[in-house]
Formats: structure tokens, sequence, C-alpha cells
């Protein structure tokens, strides 16, 4: 096992016992908002200091993108090497008990995601990928669905909240549109672990506006091993940005054909 790898592995699942240990007592979890519809637990911050130690006693010099403590560097051109993490993504969730969350967990090492981890903790399911080398789940290897389109297609999505909502019209354009095309649509509410469903042949699509760098870093890697696209809303690469697109070859092909028309004009010249 690569090395880096191992050390991710034993980051997400020392994460995953914090998160799950957590839920015993949810009621007297601190909880703070980040905006509207947003929010940040202790727990999150428990489990992104545990990744954090992790790595660290085995990588010093390594950086670190987190949700919750942003960019750290652990000294001067430290960014050679950048940990992304989402220590909880799905807090939502979480914090109602609604058994959808997961922690997720990439390597950039000079700029590209070489490395991918996504760890539901409730399933103990663990997917990993490293760039090259395929995508697994538990350690067998999973590829991307063989659906054609979108015709009895499942699709994944998620809903703008907080400050997407200006988008929320067209959004609601593109999830008719979806829907009237497909088998059917899906919310669950973790993107990490939407784009892992993915690459195991789960879903076969998604598609998301505004996220983040740690909501897709390690699922967008775990596609493209597993066979699968992943880019932005106009079929352009993606390159960490905030919307996406992603499934089987043949499904991304038709989704962004589909989203297209739909689109937002402010959101058509924003790349990656």
């Amino acid at each position: 096992m690569h090395p880096l790898l191992n050390i991710g592995i034993r980051a997400a699942r020392r994460a995953g016992t914090v998160v799950v240990r957590a839920l015993n007592r949810l009621d007297s979890i601190d909880v703070a908002s980040k905006g509207r519809n947003d929010f940040v637990s202790e727990v999150d911050r428990q489990a992104e200091q545990e990744i954090i130690a992790t790595v660290r006693r085995a990588y010093p010099a390594h950086g670190f993108l987190c949700e919750e403590s942003g960019v750290t560097d652990a000294r001067p051109g430290g960014d050679e090497y950048v940990w992304i993490v989402d220590p909880l993504d799905g807090t939502t969730n979480f914090l109602h008990g609604f058994p959808q969350f997961c922690v997720s967990i990439a390597v950039q090492v000079r700029g590209r995601v070489e490395l991918a981890i996504v760890y539901d903790p409730l399933k103990q399911e663990l997917f990993t990928a490293t760039r090259g080398g395929g995508a697994q789940l538990d350690e067998r290897r999973i590829r991307v669905s063989k659906s054609r389109g979108l015709e009895g297609a499942l699709i994944g999505t998620g809903f703008p909240y907080s400050s997407n909502q200006q988008w929320l019209d067209a959004y609601m354009a593109m999830l008719k549109a979806v829907t009237l095309a497909s088998a059917g649509v899906r919310r669950p509410g973790s993107a990490a672990l939407d784009l892992a469903y993915v690459a195991a042949g789960r879903t076969d699509g998604f598609w998301e506006l505004g996220l983040k760098p740690w909501d897709t870093a390690a699922g967008a890697l775990l596609i493209t091993e597993a066979g699968g696209r992943v880019g932005t809303l106009t079929g352009e690469e993606y390159l960490l940005g905030p919307h996406v697109v992603a499934g089987s070859p043949k499904t991304y092909e038709a989704l962004v054909e589909l989203l297209r028309p739909h689109v937002p004009e402010e959101l058509r010249a924003k790349r990656g």
C-alpha cells in the first residue's frame, strides 16, 4: 500500500471514530453557524484535528487545506504536499442523526490530486484511489456504471443552500430537466459520498453547484480512476471549482448537454 494512503486511511478511521462516538450525545454538541443553514460543530473540529495530528506525526512538513481551519503549512514551501480535508461531510445530516455523512481526505502533490479517501464511518465503507492505480471499495476494484445515457439512470445531486441560493431558479430548471429525462434523482446530503457512489456504480451521475475543494477533491479522483468523467457544468476540465458534473462517460456527456441550456451566464465563464 502507498505510504501516504496508509497514513490517510489511519487518519480517516480515527476521525470516523470521533464522529460515531458523538452520535450518542447529539443533544449536547456545541454547534455554530457559518452562514444560513451552514453549520459547524465541535465534532467537525475534533475530527479535523485528529486527522491533522495523525498526518503530522508521519509527515510534519506537509500542508493542509481544511474546511474548518483553512490553509495551514508546517513550514515554508509546505504546499508541495497538501492534504485536502473535510472531516465531516454532511454535518447537517449528522446533527439530525440522518445516517449519511463521511470523512473525505485527498492528497495534492505539486498541484495535482494523487490520492483519495472517502470513509463512511457508520457503514465502515472505505473508498480509496491513487492516480493511475484505480479505485477501490474495501480493497475491491470498483468501476462506474455501464449506463449509456440518462434513460434509466439514477442521478445524484445537491440543492443550493446558504450563499448559493442566487442560483436556485436555475437549479430548479436543471432538476426538472433531469427528473424528466432519468429514472430518478437522489439528494442524500454528502457530496463526497455522493461522488464515491458514482465511482462505485451505485448512481450513474451527479451534479451540484457551489461546492468547495474539500467536498470534491477525493470524490473526483475516485470517479476518474473508476473510469468515469468529471467536469464543469459546461463540460470543461474540472479544477476543484464550485460547480461539478460527474458520471459514467456516456451519462456524463448526456448530463452536461441537458444542463447546458439552464446554466446561468455568470457560471459559464467560470472554469474548474
